[in-house]
């Protein structure tokens, strides 16, 4: 499929006044990489809310698992960036055509008798909506509260009103705890009951000055990019010089590889300063985009780090610890003595348990955290 050919990825402009979650599109789909466990599965247009309240379609996938019993939960699994642009890098599509990445953590939950939502995120999947709204947290959190709202509109399953949990690593888990930190007020109707993330992108600034003028390099470009369209209101490319403009809008359609091979050199030869993160719009957005910055998760959080990451480095998710535990969240943490792609897979068994019990407990008192 492409962008061309493929109307169900056209872009709806959406009236104000539609139902945040509404289902607008679904079609059946195979898994090819999860064929055995699962039962059916769906691609699904939907219907989301920017960051400042405009109405915006979304895309992702839903997989029932294979069982004869009903389904137990929802977990919305929150991938790892895929990319800024292109149909065919959307999680939705990977997933369909047999090319996903991250399908041993999906498995494990369709295993456990899970219904899984994958999200794409809003400006990736859908043409002429990008490019995706890299690293913002509430679009991020917006467009998986309301895939999990979407699931309740498929009319090809009789399930009853499920609990939902939220998964995800690295800036995956950056949206899963954006999921715990944004529904009380955004969705507070979903039944959320806890949240699992691993290397969690904690501070934008502190990780793009880390990987700046290294092989991540186009990591900070690519922020730029998705942060400049999720606050489209504010003039955040100012900054950049002609040829800045020209990298940007060739990154729009990007995926991760891409970009990080087309984007080597320091974000600032792409900008008219040598501080570009220094500029006052730009530190008031990048403050605007630590986690723990608002509000903190009224359900458990489960957060696990690699000790030799050097991808998303251990401090972020140190950090954010500490910033939960002085907000008295329901937390416990867990490090692994490896880098960044071992841990994700050291720290699944223990984050699949997490989630499976938080399904069967309240969150313990104030104050605790382990």
């Amino acid at each position: 499929m492409n962008d061309v050919a493929d109307e169900f990825y056209r872009g709806p402009i959406l009236d104000y006044e539609i139902r945040r979650g509404e289902l607008l599109r679904r079609r059946r789909v195979r898994v090819p990489q999860l064929d055995g466990g699962v039962a059916e599965a769906w691609q699904i247009v939907y219907a989301s809310r920017s960051a400042f309240g405009a109405a915006i379609a979304a895309s992702g996938i839903v997989i029932a698992p294979d069982q004869k019993q009903t389904p137990t939960a929802i977990l919305v699994y929150c991938p790892a960036f895929h990319g800024l642009g292109g149909t065919e890098n959307a999680p939705s599509q990977r997933l369909a055509a047999g090319t996903a990445l991250d399908t041993e953590a999906i498995g494990a939950a369709l295993e456990r008798g899970w219904v899984v939502v994958v999200p794409d995120g809003q400006g990736m999947g859908l043409t002429g909506l990008g490019p995706m709204r890299f690293l913002a947290r509430a679009a991020g959190a917006r467009a998986a509260l309301d895939a999990i709202r979407a699931v309740g509109g498929l009319q090809d399953v009789d399930w009853p009103p499920l609990p939902a949990l939220a998964w995800g690593y690295a800036d995956g888990g950056r949206t899963a705890v954006s999921v715990a930190e944004h529904r009380t007020r955004y969705a507070p109707e979903v039944d959320l009951r806890g949240v699992a993330a691993g290397a969690v992108v904690s501070d934008l600034r502190d990780l793009v000055q880390t990987h700046d003028g290294g092989p991540w390099s186009g990591l900070g470009l690519a922020g730029m990019v998705g942060l400049s369209r999720a606050y489209s209101h504010l003039p955040l490319r100012h900054i950049l010089s002609a040829a800045g403009y020209e990298a940007v809008e060739a990154a729009e359609h990007l995926g991760v590889e891409d970009i990080r091979r087309s984007f080597p050199a320091p974000l600032d030869h792409w900008c008219v300063r040598p501080d570009p993160w220094n500029d006052p719009l730009w530190r008031y957005v990048l403050e605007s985009e630590r986690t723990a910055h608002e509000s903190a998760p009224q359900v458990p959080v489960h957060l696990y780090h690699g000790t030799e990451d050097v991808l998303v480095p251990i401090t972020q998710g140190r950090n954010l610890f500490g910033a939960y535990r002085a907000m008295a969240v329901d937390l416990s943490w867990r490090e692994y003595t490896t880098g960044h792609a071992r841990a994700a897979r050291a720290g699944q068994p223990e984050a699949l348990a997490q989630l499976e019990a938080f399904l069967h407990r309240k969150p313990r008192d104030a104050g605790r955290a382990t």
